[in-house]
């Protein structure tokens, strides 16, 4: 199993697309998918075998939650294994392979966010954009103030603001420290550009699909105004999953 997850990075399913060439994908050779009890984990099991991560640790999770929601989307492959469609076990095999192992350098690509947050840069014009990103960014940064003291200042577009050092360092306390919550909130910043909206999510203050929303405010905005790009939407499809996959681990600790 390794092997086939040493590739399988976002957007390579649709670089094969586009180069006109189909992944090789190894067909399904299990019946099922179940769960089982190892140590202080839950590992999942593909006819009672275990599942190995790329760098060959076993595949496993904290509760019996996550590992039930790993071992289902193994269920749900069909006629064969595609790794493009299975968004929860590349995030497990990252957090158990690179999270875990050096948490700190993830944390500190969260803490650069915060720098230059998404949701503090705004737009002077045109009215409509800029009163769309005040509805949705507004309210995160209210949170950010009143739950993690972490009051931050506004910019217009690429103007670089500095912030105030005590806010920078109210919001970096918010990050977590588990592996696995803290391997979700950077998947998260990573696919939104903004800390914030990761920390929003991972704290119950917004939904995976307000977190998406808030994130593509000026995409969906230049849409409305100059239409669709399929390609555009095939791609963001793929990272929306990959949101929902980290919206699912910080779910499955905390139910």
């Amino acid at each position: 199993m390794r092997e086939l997850f040493d590739s399988a990075g976002p957007g390579n399913p649709l670089e094969a697309a586009r180069r006109g060439a189909r992944p090789i994908l190894r067909k399904r050779f299990y019946a099922r998918a179940t769960t089982a009890r190892e140590g202080d984990n839950y590992a999942v099991r593909l006819d009672d075998k275990p599942v190995r991560t790329p760098a060959g640790r076993l595949l496993a999770a904290p509760t019996p939650a996550l590992a039930e929601a790993l071992a289902a989307e193994w269920d749900a492959q069909r006629n064969v294994i595609d790794p493009g469609k299975m968004p929860l076990t590349r995030l497990a095999n990252s957090i158990i392979d690179g999270v875990a192992e050096r948490p700190g350098p993830v944390a500190a690509e969260v803490e650069k966010y915060l720098a230059s947050d998404l949701v503090c840069y705004r737009a002077a014009s045109p009215r409509g954009l800029a009163e769309l990103q005040a509805r949705h960014w507004d309210p995160i940064l209210d949170w950010a103030r009143d739950a993690l003291g972490a009051r931050l200042s506004l910019g217009e577009r690429v103007v670089h603001v500095t912030q105030p050092e005590a806010a920078l360092a109210a919001a970096r306390a918010a990050i977590p420290n588990d592996p696995w919550r803290l391997g979700a909130v950077h998947t998260i910043t990573t696919l939104t550009g903004s800390a914030l909206i990761a920390l929003a999510l991972a704290r119950g203050r917004l939904t995976a699909d307000e977190a998406w929303a808030a994130a593509h405010v000026d995409e969906d905005w230049n849409m409305e105004q100059w239409g669709r790009d399929e390609l555009a939407l095939e791609r963001r499809a793929f990272r929306f999953a990959e949101l929902q996959a980290a919206a699912t681990v910080l779910r499955s600790l905390t139910d």
